[in-house]
């Protein structure tokens, strides 16, 4: 693995947004040394076996999963992973909010533990989602959400199981715990992305994903459903 190297890994549907997330990854701080990788996939049917032919294709050791429509606001972005990675060695993947626990109908933003922080449009229009505060560098969590995942390990993302758009992100956060990782969402003063998603298509295999997410990871889910 090149330790001074970052991957950036998109899939692409939409040139247009995955241009204007490539002008925000253009506008980064790259820490000295470094060297950047772009891998957009433009024929993926699925977010789990292109992940795994762009993990399997880059020698990177740091990796930047993201979603063509997430635009990343932190400038100083990379400098912030990268320290955290390197003082936390057993910190496998981070990502800007997720869940200590996972309630048992699989849906992580039903967690009463959330953390982190993200300007979202899930709900129609750009709004603040801002969850429960971090004190120390990273807060630990069961999961993250796929919006952008870094990691410093490679983990085979499970295709086995997912083969369309959902579920993924909770079943990689898993495989990482399962392997001895930790996944942690970081403290930000101010939220480090923008995820101009739009209301989330739930049709698109949405629910059969859930269910095998549930079928395959039932030990890890838990009781706690509701918002706060």
């Amino acid at each position: 693995m090149n330790e001074r190297k970052i991957c950036f890994i998109t899939c692409v549907a939409d040139p247009i947004q995955y241009r204007k997330s490539l002008s925000y990854i253009y506008s980064l701080s790259v820490p000295e040394g470094y060297e950047i990788e772009r891998i957009a996939d433009e024929q993926a049917e699925g977010l789990t076996a292109a992940y795994n032919r762009a993990m399997k294709s880059s020698d990177a050791k740091y990796k930047v999963y993201l979603h063509q429509d997430v635009w990343i606001m932190n400038a100083n972005f990379l400098n912030d992973v990268i320290k955290l990675f390197q003082k936390y060695p057993k910190l496998g993947m981070i990502g800007t909010v997720g869940a200590k626990t996972i309630p048992a109908n699989g849906i992580w933003w039903e967690s009463l533990s959330r953390y982190g922080k993200i300007y979202d449009s899930v709900t129609g229009g750009l709004q603040l989602l801002a969850f429960h505060d971090i004190d120390h560098d990273y807060e630990s969590v069961r999961a993250i959400d796929g919006l952008i995942m870094m990691t410093q390990f490679d983990v085979c993302w499970r295709e086995d199981l997912f083969s369309g758009w959902h579920f993924y992100d909770l079943s990689q956060s898993l495989e990482f715990n399962k392997a001895g990782y930790d996944v942690g969402v970081p403290k930000q003063e101010r939220p480090w992305c923008i995820h101009d998603c739009g209301i989330v298509n739930v049709r698109n295999g949405y629910e059969e994903a859930r269910e095998i997410f549930i079928r395959n990871y039932s030990e890890w889910l838990d009781a706690d459903i509701g918002t706060n």
